[in-house]
């Protein structure tokens, strides 16, 4: 199915009707890596059913927390062709490491995985030690302790890592290696298989 074509598809949830979130596409507009919209005329604030689930968890999650945060997406769907573009434009390079190969596709294409930050009361960004999409080990949760041993990250930074991790990974939500901020809902494989992919 064509992007074009999403709002017709029983299976997906548009984002602006999970109450709870902010949301800032950052492929829709220039603040991303590659400085300029992905996205363009696309309508890609949409997730599938079973995601979108999972971010009502999340959100009821945070809501328990005694100092008041609010769940950021900053992105969701993001259609086969607009992976295709960032891919060619890191390649050749070892940032491609960061990115799903278009040959077996993103997550992201099926609606089943977002990227996503945490907010404070006043609507600003939690200090993650890094912002997003900053292609660095600095990034990866698994050298959290390493870099927070070498005063490479704070103790505040990664407190706000696991804040979002854990609301992430209790609401069924699996989080990746390489970025703090990307996580998908259920086996890449299974999801892969048998839900359809948005081209």
């Amino acid at each position: 199915m064509q992007i074009e074509q999403i709002q017709d598809h029983p299976d997906f949830r548009r984002l602006n009707e999970i109450a709870g979130i902010a949301v800032d596409l950052r492929y829709a507009g220039p603040n991303n890596f590659v400085s300029r919209s992905i996205y363009g005329n696309w309508d890609c604030a949409w997730l599938h059913k079973d995601a979108a689930v999972g971010l009502v968890k999340v959100v009821d999650r945070l809501s328990q927390q005694k100092v008041p945060v609010t769940l950021l997406v900053l992105d969701a769907l993001r259609p086969h062709r607009a992976q295709q573009v960032l891919w060619k434009q890191l390649e050749g390079t070892e940032l491609q490491l960061y990115l799903a190969d278009p040959e077996r596709g993103s997550i992201h294409s099926y609606g089943m995985a977002v990227d996503v930050t945490l907010l404070d009361a006043s609507g600003r960004e939690l200090d993650m030690g890094t912002g997003f999409d900053e292609m660095t080990p600095l990034s990866h949760p698994k050298l959290e302790q390493l870099h927070l041993s070498q005063g490479m990250i704070s103790a505040t930074q990664l407190a706000n890592r696991q804040l979002l991790r854990s609301a992430m990974l209790q609401s069924g939500f699996l989080g990746i290696s390489t970025e703090w901020w990307h996580f998908d809902f259920g086996d890449r494989a299974s999801v892969r298989a048998d839900h359809d992919r948005i081209d």
